[in-house]
């Protein structure tokens, strides 16, 4: 299971990001863009996720990934029950979603990749 601190750790030590709380929920964004966002309770956690590939992801493992509600699916966006995710998963999930969020250079530089 992951909690709030476990996210905050991974995603605040990514460059850009800042932590925002709107109504009541907690919002991790670069710029104007949020990357991953908790709902009310806590227990579900919505990332940016490739619109093309979230039905295969929910279609995998449904007792972890959902869709976001009918208003969302426009988005790049999937939603985790966070009682079943670990802090690994979870990790790469975070960083992942970032990546779709920032320049290609930052993440290249941030994780140490070339970008050609």
């Amino acid at each position: 299971m992951i909690t709030v601190d476990d996210v905050r750790r991974v995603a605040l030590a990514l460059p850009r990001t800042t932590e925002h709380l709107i109504r009541d929920r907690i919002k991790f964004r670069v710029g104007r863009i949020v990357y991953v966002a908790f709902s009310a309770d806590e227990t579900t956690m919505g990332f940016a996720f490739p619109k093309e590939e979230r039905a295969a992801l929910v279609a995998a493992e449904p007792e972890k990934f959902h869709l976001p509600r009918p208003s969302d699916m426009r988005f790049n966006w999937v939603e985790l029950t966070t009682a079943a995710v670990g802090r690994a998963e979870m990790r790469e999930i975070v960083v992942e979603a970032w990546r779709m969020v920032v320049p290609k250079s930052v993440a290249a530089a941030h994780l140490g990749v070339v970008v050609r």
